[in-house]
């Protein structure tokens, strides 16, 4: 008799919480929000291997190697806050090798990274947050914060980026 209670009780657990989950999930289908998104608001998290292509691109550019993979699509663009537009496979990889070869040293820090995968347009991205850390052929180091988003085709390739930057602040004494 006791086991047929415990079952009954745990029985009786999993349908309640069931019944909390599924009133969760109706609550968060119900927002309204004040804007509509312009592109996609349907995101999930996507496919690691393009962050990792994506670091690894932040990697050849500290080392002075960005030719050293082959992740550009032929048709790739590129934005930069400047409001430079770079458009091409090769366009792309000498513009990013001249710019680097003008500085004696960089290195970059990442704050982080997601993969995403836009559910309703089936397209995939990754948002990457970071510092690069740029010495000048004079000495002088200049930190830029920098936030990119790169779009993926469906054969793995860079098909877009662009980039955002801003002036570091200080965050010390402001915890």
């Amino acid at each position: 008799m006791k086991r047929f209670i415990v079952l009954g009780c745990a029985l009786a657990l999993v349908f309640v919480c069931k019944e909390s989950v599924a009133q969760q999930k109706q609550k968060t289908e119900m927002v309204s929000y004040p804007y509509t998104a312009g592109y996609s608001s349907n995101f999930e998290i996507g496919n690691s291997a393009y962050a990792q292509k994506v670091l690894e691109l932040w990697k050849d550019y500290d080392d002075n190697t960005f030719d050293k993979h082959d992740y550009f699509a032929d048709t790739a663009v590129m934005f930069f806050p400047n409001g430079m537009m770079v458009k091409g496979k090769d366009s792309i990889k000498a513009g990013a090798t001249a710019m680097r070869s003008s500085f004696q040293n960089v290195v970059s820090t990442v704050d982080a990274w997601v993969p995403l995968k836009s559910v309703d347009k089936d397209q995939n991205w990754v948002a990457i947050w970071g510092t690069d850390n740029s010495t000048g052929s004079d000495g002088k180091v200049t930190k830029t914060d920098l936030h990119e988003i790169w779009e993926f085709n469906k054969d793995g390739k860079v098909v877009y980026m662009e980039q955002f930057s801003s002036k570091p602040h200080d965050m010390q004494g402001q915890e």
